[in-house]
């Protein structure tokens, strides 16, 4: 009897211990600072802002905070900034603070630029999306592969990202674009490419080779055209393409446990990655899609439309955007990102005029449950979403 009142006692100051170290824990993972800094809802907001701002303040003293995020978040409606913060330093653990001129790696939200660059080109005239990649690239190896199977992660060719090493490349030497091509037709049997349109199989590859027909029909520089196209007419003061040279200056990556994570032979391709930017750069680029700055409707509807139907659901993918098509009638048009430790999420509702930046440069899957912010709005079934 005396044992079990000792083993009691000991299970209690133990229950006890582990709660106040918990306590300790999530108190901790809100530095005093921030938790001052966290914004009040302004006065002039209307009814539906202040929901926004509330669950979006929500999302992040509850998801992004407890799970040591660094880096920033923006909630706009219309157009308007209703929801801002900025935690962290560049460093993690050193380094200046995070701030609104901070330019991160966007990992696969780049993918919707380079999309866009693409559907620029088709809108001017200077390519059609049924034509064969080999038109505009000749040395390309696939002969039935399209610029609109590439672009809607249709055309059957494997991720390079899988590939490259086996193929022999040295991964002591980055690899270009037109490195990438190369080896795609000097080895083109080895690829295994599967039929182009059957099947929706999501691939770095596709954009990495859009990169480069962008280029060919622009005559151009990636980097080049979206500058001269996108970047400078909107004013994107705070958005480039990384290229090698720039790996001792940009915004370094870490891991969950705080470990620098470093360049590596694959951080030269550009098109599937590489874009670095702001929320409020990724702000303005949403603006000018939807006021016509850029786009006409018929180019934006090829964009947004699901392009894979193989699977029943709701989830599909247009033209370098992730959908969710829900059956009320609504439609999240996003991109998730993930590269080393960079996690980015940019998601667009536009029945609600509601626009969702998450971006980090510390490995952080909480970032993903972004989408929860627009649970304030009938009409949208939600869940966790991780994919790039």
């Amino acid at each position: 009897m005396q044992k079990l009142k000792i083993f009691i006692s000991l299970f209690i100051l133990f229950c006890f211990l582990f709660y106040a170290a918990d306590q300790l824990l999530q108190e901790n993972a809100i530095p005093k600072a921030v938790k001052h800094e966290i914004l009040e809802v302004a006065k002039n907001y209307t009814k539906e802002e202040k929901a926004l701002f509330r669950s979006s303040e929500h999302f992040f003293t509850q998801t992004l905070l407890r799970s040591r995020f660094n880096g920033a978040i923006l909630v706009a409606k219309a157009g308007k900034i209703v929801f801002e913060q900025y935690q962290g330093l560049t460093e993690v653990n050193k380094g200046n603070p995070i701030d609104s001129t901070t330019s991160f790696h966007l990992a696969s939200v780049s993918k919707t630029i380079t999309a866009m660059a693409v559907l620029k080109l088709y809108q001017d005239g200077l390519l059609h999306l049924d034509d064969l990649v080999s038109k505009h690239l000749p040395t390309f190896p696939f002969p039935e592969i399209t610029i609109r199977h590439l672009l809607a992660h249709r055309s059957g060719l494997p991720n390079y990202v899988h590939f490259i090493e086996g193929l022999g490349w040295d991964t002591q030497r980055p690899l270009s674009n037109v490195d990438l091509l190369d080896l795609m037709v000097l080895h083109q049997k080895k690829l295994k490419a599967g039929r182009p349109g059957r099947y929706f199989d999501y691939c770095n590859t596709n954009y990495a080779v859009l990169a480069l027909v962008i280029e060919k029909v622009s005559k151009m520089s990636y980097s080049a055209f979206l500058n001269q196209v996108f970047f400078n007419p909107i004013g994107m003061e705070k958005t480039f393409v990384f290229t090698m040279d720039q790996e001792n200056s940009v915004l370094p990556s870490f891991r969950f446990n705080n470990q620098r994570e470093p360049f590596m032979f694959l951080d030269a391709i550009y098109g599937d990655k590489n874009i670095y930017s702001s929320p409020r750069d990724l702000l303005k680029w949403e603006i000018a899609l939807n006021n016509g700055q850029l786009f006409n409707a018929s180019t934006l509807e090829e964009a947004y439309k699901g392009y894979s139907h193989e699977k029943p659901g709701i989830k599909n993918y247009g033209l370098g955007w992730r959908l969710y098509e829900m059956p009320s009638g609504k439609k999240i048009i996003y991109h998730n990102g993930w590269w080393h430790g960079n996690n980015t999420v940019f998601s667009r509702l536009p029945s609600d005029s509601t626009t969702i930046i998450v971006l980090g440069n510390k490995f952080n899957r909480s970032i993903y449950q972004a989408k929860k912010i627009a649970s304030i709005y009938a009409g949208y079934g939600l869940d966790d979403e991780t994919e790039e």
